[in-house]
């Protein structure tokens, strides 16, 4: 059988992945239980608020010492930022810390949904594209901003299932559908997803990863947890290149009144 898996990487600004889960490092209730729960996971990106980093001296950052002797990409965001400037800032401080380009543009519009900010989150992504780095926008599920985002030199677009940490799933799928239809960058679906059956769910609509944190980590086994949505987005994805049936709005059986070819055969001994 072909190794789909292995063969099927995930390309982000130049990088190419062999996971495609994006993970999130925040709420776990240890770092023992964060380092094995990564491991399960397989990803090869961890995401982090640049405010919870001491930048004065990354090396011994309680959040990244953990990751030292891994081969992993640090995907830092700017959770926090309130304007499109303050993002920007917060950019350039994880650039100069040492934390690579790769950004993960996240501002918020409201404190209650934690929804992201549009206009802000757009001339964020333009200007630091502009600027060299690999820009990975939080955004709705908007279609058209999604677009726009592309055209401002997103190397990916991570548009939301529902709110941060909600757990509530995929409210959109139709959207969700849309976006990964016309993008030509990645489609991450950040945000709201609540268990493996969502993220193999949003692989299934087209999606090219999912960036997941609290599911995870507040599940009752983390480590567990990230092995379900490994191997929920592995199946997903394959789901996917393989092409599921059509569907329809009444039964149709799975062989004709005649029987099927390879019951004709066998009972007619196998002779044609």
């Amino acid at each position: 059988m072909k190794d789909w898996i292995s063969e099927d990487s995930l390309v982000i600004g130049g990088h190419k992945l062999q996971s495609r889960f994006l993970f999130g490092t925040g709420r776990f209730p240890s770092p023992a239980v964060l380092q094995e729960s990564l491991e399960a996971s397989g990803s090869e990106v961890i995401t982090f608020a640049v405010r919870r980093v001491n930048l004065e001296s990354v090396e011994d950052d309680s959040v990244l010492q953990h990751f030292e002797d891994r081969s992993i990409i640090y995907l830092p965001n700017t959770s926090g930022a309130r304007t499109a400037e303050e993002a920007v800032r917060i950019a350039h401080l994880a650039r100069e810390a040492g934390l690579g380009n790769w950004i993960k543009v996240e501002i918020s519009g409201d404190h209650r949904t934690l929804l992201p900010e549009p206009i802000e989150t757009l001339r964020a992504t333009e200007q630091l594209a502009k600027e060299g780095f690999i820009v990975l926008p939080y955004t709705s599920d908007d279609p058209m901003l999604c677009r726009r985002l592309e055209e401002a030199g997103a190397s990916a677009i991570m548009p939301g299932g529902s709110p941060i940490g909600s757990g509530l799933g995929l409210l959109n799928p139709y959207n969700l559908g849309l976006i990964t239809e016309q993008a030509g960058v990645p489609v991450i679906i950040d945000a709201g997803i609540g268990s493996a059956k969502d993220a193999a769910e949003a692989m299934e609509l087209g999606a090219d990863g999912i960036l997941a944190n609290t599911p995870i980590a507040k599940a009752q086994d983390p480590v567990m947890m990230a092995r379900a949505f490994r191997l929920a987005i592995e199946a997903g994805r394959l789901a996917k290149l393989a092409g599921r049936i059509p569907k329809k709005r009444y039964a149709s059986a799975s062989s004709d009144w005649a029987g099927s070819l390879f019951e004709a055969a066998a009972g007619s001994g196998g002779e044609q």
